[in-house]
């Protein structure tokens, strides 16, 4: 139901674990963004991990059904008097595209953002559920054959 656009952002996603991501994600080449996807009942459930980011920064677009999802993570503001000790949250964009298969509603899709996560539910296509066929009976009104 649902599929992923790239097969080598999963590599990628390895390799800046392994080697560290010395360049940040920018527009026309993002950086990868982990997530999680499950099915809950007649809905689907995708998670995807965004510390740090404002709400206000993060674009969700479907087209065609295909869903993407971009977000930057800003550098905190800050002045003459402060002087950051620790920095190692990447900063830049971040972006991941899935495909919604047809048996996935794509126009009732809702969006959370809540301590760092950005929760999409999407709900499974009348079409796609399940559903009982009832089965008639034989009639009861057969005529008998006189022999």
């Amino acid at each position: 139901m649902l599929m992923r656009t790239d097969p080598f952002r999963e590599l990628d996603r390895f390799a800046q674990q392994v080697f560290g991501n010395a360049n940040p994600g920018t527009w026309s080449k993002p950086a990868a963004m982990p997530m999680d996807a499950y099915r809950a009942g007649d809905e689907f459930v995708v998670c995807f991990d965004l510390p740090g980011v404002t709400p206000d920064a993060i674009e969700l677009d479907i087209e065609r059904n295909v869903l993407t999802v971009k977000a930057e993570r800003r550098p905190l503001p800050h002045g003459d008097d402060v002087q950051m000790q620790v920095s190692e949250r990447p900063l830049g964009v971040f972006s991941r595209q899935l495909f919604l298969g047809d048996t996935l509603d794509a126009d009732h899709v809702s969006a959370d953002y809540e301590a760092g996560v950005l929760t999409l539910r999407i709900p499974i296509a009348e079409k796609a559920k399940p559903r009982r066929i009832e089965i008639g009976g034989a009639q009861s009104d057969r005529k008998q054959i006189q022999g």
